[in-house]
């Protein structure tokens, strides 16, 4: 196996488990005999040694600034049996605090770092798994990780992968980026899409109804992160008029409406994801004259909608993430102002706030500042009620702080 030597000092950070190898830290790579070529090739399984030759881990090479992703710390190869146990552990962990339940088929089962897994992401839906690659090392992998989860995972019967969107851009990729690795019923995208059409592919979340289509829909086609927080706008929405911005498949819309909101308003700008808010509410409250969706800019609507008079009891803002990089952060904490500044507007006095970023990018305490500059713009006086950040099963390794991504506010706004 091809052997990555540290430099002096260097294995400080893999000593405390911290699970990623920068490329300023190797001094030298000492390729496997079979190698024709002069450097590693992206995805392959290498060994981390230190100055002193200590081993300290094996994990995935990659081109870039994380140069390797360790996957196992201490060995210099993974048993054979390694996908099964962490997959097998991880799913014990959704058991344990209790996520598997009739009422809710729902999960992500792996999650990176968080799952001592870096650069995989696993979600259930019903008896389908659909997997993710950020890493061409876990592409190299995705049978073995396949037959894992079928193996582990008893509702699961169907694994599809899904990494045309996440996988390096300039990497060089063998085999399919997307389509099914597993499935027992021999069903094709085709089959699936039509299927889909009839809305035979329904999936459970606290005992609401969601269509996932991981075929087309964003990310794996449904975002399970907001799950606990969907729950707690139900607990404030009784009575209330609800807006919810950037709906995407209508999660806190149908969450409100069954904490039985006087009225929700559905906002997005995909006019697929309003379609599928629609499935979902028709789905779940048939004939309900409550719920009304919008395809249309955010912000060009929160102009509109000030401009008319219209206000609101309870504001949802989870936007896509504004800051992809930190080369963005800037101009994304001035978005999350401007769109927080536009919403408090519409709140009406003792109305509530729920204002999201998923933006890694951006940290906890600069999206508050954020939110504050806005509330101050406007004039109006808030109070922080909930803090909010990611659920369980988007675990955070504590040797791996940068896993923490989503975070949130619940404000109440005088």
């Amino acid at each position: 196996m091809t052997t990555i030597y540290l430099k002096p000092h260097k294995e400080e950070s893999l000593k405390r488990f911290h699970p990623w190898v920068f490329s300023g830290a190797i001094s030298r790579v000492v390729l496997d005999a079979s190698h024709k070529a002069s450097a590693p090739e992206e995805g392959e399984m290498v060994v981390v040694r230190s100055s002193a030759n200590e081993v300290l881990g094996v994990g995935h090479w990659q081109v870039g600034s994380i140069a390797v992703r360790i996957l196992a710390f201490g060995v210099e190869r993974l048993e054979k049996t390694f996908w099964r146990e962490r997959i097998a552990a991880a799913y014990r962990v959704r058991e344990s605090i209790g996520l598997i339940r009739p009422d809710n088929n729902t999960f992500r089962l792996i999650h990176g770092e968080g799952d001592f897994l870096p650069g995989l992401i696993v979600d259930v839906y019903a008896d389908t798994a659909v997997v993710q690659a950020h890493s061409v090392g876990m592409h190299v992998c995705r049978m073995e990780i396949a037959e894992a989860i079928i193996a582990e995972v008893e509702q699961v019967k169907a694994v599809y992968y899904k990494s045309d969107d996440t996988l390096p851009f300039k990497a060089p990729i063998e085999g399919e980026k997307t389509g099914w690795l597993i499935n027992d019923q021999m069903v094709n995208d085709q089959m699936v899409n039509a299927q889909m059409a009839n809305d035979e592919y329904w999936s459970e979340e606290n005992g609401l109804s969601f269509r996932i289509d991981w075929l087309r829909g964003q990310k794996t086609g449904f975002f399970i992160d907001q799950r606990e927080n969907r729950a707690l706008v139900e607990r404030y929405a009784k009575g209330k008029d609800v807006l919810n911005m950037f709906c995407y498949t209508g999660g806190f819309s149908l969450y409100a409406l069954r904490g039985e909101a006087r009225t929700v308003d559905s906002v997005d700008v995909s006019q697929k994801a309003i379609d599928l808010v629609n499935i979902n509410v028709a789905h779940n409250f048939p004939d309900d004259p409550r719920h009304h969706a919008y395809a249309a800019d955010a912000f060009d609507f929160l102009s509109e909608q000030r401009e008319k008079g219209s206000t609101y009891d309870l504001i949802i803002l989870d936007p896509p993430a504004f800051a992809k990089h930190r080369d963005a952060v800037k101009n994304a904490l001035r978005g999350y102002q401007r769109i927080n500044a536009k919403a408090i507007e519409m709140i009406r006095p003792g109305g509530i706030l729920f204002t999201f970023s998923c933006s890694q990018a951006v940290d906890k305490e600069a999206f508050r500042l954020a939110v504050f500059s806005a509330a101050a713009q406007v004039g109006r006086k808030v109070r922080i009620l909930h803090q909010l950040h990611q659920p369980q099963d988007h675990p955070i390794n504590i040797y791996h702080p940068e896993g923490e991504y989503l975070k949130g506010l619940v404000l109440y706004v005088e």
